[in-house]
């Protein structure tokens, strides 16, 4: 564990970006791959201690991309469409230790459709370190080659070519303390003028959320979205810790129209929380979160 895996292969631009830092194929079905989380991280900071669950997030997602890649044979500039993404933590093994923590991922693909540029299917990744489970999750995606993907999305792109981004980093946001933030440009929400209810605030300058420049929002800003409402809806100081999250994305969201996060409790799930995205009527996002008010 000296170095990163090849940056190609997780989309990420920025090599610090990169949390996986080798692989071993165990079958057909069955990768080992090992990574590394940072002890300070400029967007995913600690939590009361513990690591950013959203680095299991984001280190679940780069595994399903290696393993396509670097298994399945997926070519490198195919683009993947990722349906769901899923995670749990186990917070009494996320504490921040002296040493970065170094981690062992069990990555399962199941499901498995097709081959190379037209493979699809879901995987399931299960995260320890010293021998502890640290997280467990998946996600569910399929690929399609650049020219399938340009057909795919050429109308809609013309359509949107000349608005620009409309919930861009001008929106004011909401007090970044309010969502567990201490600088307005890692704030992803504005005010959506009624309860519970935010606009999305897209910041494609962001160096983190956009890693690198894309035709739509990636589906990790929808993640802190809903991290940041389930915060918003918290007691003030209570600093929630989001201990699972089950997503989905049903529709690209588009930088040209305004997107709206709204949230709400389930029934008989006082610990959760429901986040929806909408965008021109249509929901393009769904999240439950479930959060542990004092990170224990």
């Amino acid at each position: 564990m000296t170095a990163t895996v090849p940056r190609q292969l997780v989309h990420r631009a920025a090599v610090a970006e990169v949390f996986l830092t080798g692989w071993s194929v165990l079958d057909g079905e069955r990768t080992r791959v090992l990574a590394q989380w940072p002890r300070a991280h400029s967007l995913y900071r600690p939590v009361g201690g513990r690591y950013d669950p959203m680095l299991a997030a984001e280190t679940i997602r780069q595994a399903g991309v290696l393993v396509a890649h670097s298994v399945h044979g997926v070519p490198l500039g195919h683009r993947f469409l990722m349906w769901g993404l899923h995670f749990a933590v186990h917070p009494e093994n996320l504490a921040v230790g002296s040493r970065p923590a170094e981690l062992e991922l069990d990555v399962v693909f199941t499901e498995i459709r097709g081959s190379g540029s037209r493979l699809g299917g879901r995987y399931t990744v299960t995260i320890r370190s010293a021998g502890r489970v640290v997280a467990t999750g998946g996600a569910h995606f399929t690929c399609t080659s650049p020219a399938v993907y340009r057909r795919l999305r050429e109308a809609r792109l013309a359509q949107s070519a000349t608005a620009g981004v409309v919930a861009g980093a001008d929106l004011p946001s909401v007090p970044p303390a309010s969502v567990g933030r201490d600088s307005a440009s890692d704030v992803v929400l504005a005010p959506g003028g009624a309860p519970r209810r935010w606009q999305l605030r897209v910041d494609t300058g962001h160096p983190i959320l956009f890693d690198h420049p894309d035709d739509h929002v990636p589906g990790m800003v929808l993640l802190e979205a809903a991290r940041q409402a389930a915060a918003a809806v918290s007691p003030p100081g209570a600093a929630p810790l989001p201990v699972s999250m089950d997503n989905t994305f049903d529709r690209y969201v588009e930088f040209d129209t305004p997107c709206w996060i709204e949230a709400e409790v389930p029934d008989g799930r006082p610990d959760s929380l429901r986040i929806v995205g909408r965008q021109d009527g249509e929901q393009v996002f769904g999240c439950l979160l479930t959060t542990s008010p004092s990170g224990a």
